[in-house]
């Protein structure tokens, strides 16, 4: 059964880093799982850094923008295995049931993540899941932005349920919430 990490904290927090440095504290093969789907120069520029950032540690990538579940029973052959990040990974799952005419819902977002957490049991080793603390904020000013947060959080919540050690990080700092 895998081990599940959730890291927590807000946009530029160091949360990233920390996930990084604890996944490459870790014995074995290492594959990063990307959510982020490229759309402009700018977020290029950012996944070259980080591929870069990975680079001397001999990361495999996969990119997976939505089908997070399958991706990790892809994963089987690797000890540990860091997501960044849940928030662009519920980001895509909103613009998935948009394409299709829907909207995402809470239930739809908690079934998603039962299926992640599902995954992460069948495997083997550690799983790090990177995702963004948005609900600290002011109450977003449009129904897109405030459904958003709340699908984010909702999914927060349940893999953080489903998580044996969750880690909130704040101006660096990593403070432990659950586990170890």
């Amino acid at each position: 059964m895998g081990r599940v990490i959730l890291v927590t904290g807000g946009c530029r927090s160091g949360k990233s880093r920390y996930a990084q440095g604890l996944a490459e504290g870790m014995p074995g093969r290492r594959l990063y799982i990307a959510t982020c789907p490229v759309v402009d120069d700018e977020m290029r520029e950012r996944v070259r850094k980080h591929r870069e950032a990975r680079a001397a540690a001999h990361w495999d990538t996969l990119e997976a923008p939505v089908d997070l579940a399958r991706a990790l029973d892809q994963a089987a052959g690797y000890s540990v295995v860091l997501v960044d990040c849940l928030t662009l990974w519920v980001n895509n799952l909103m613009y998935e049931s948009s394409q299709a005419g829907k909207e995402a819902t809470e239930e739809q977002v908690v079934r998603a993540c039962e299926e992640v957490l599902s995954a992460c049991r069948r495997h083997g080793g550690a799983i790090v899941f990177v995702t963004n603390e948005v609900g600290m904020g002011i109450v977003p000013d449009n129904a897109l932005a405030r459904r958003y947060r709340d699908l984010a959080g909702r999914c927060n919540q349940a893999v953080a349920a489903g998580a044996d050690t969750v880690t909130l990080v704040t101006c660096g700092i990593p403070l432990t919430l659950k586990g170890e």
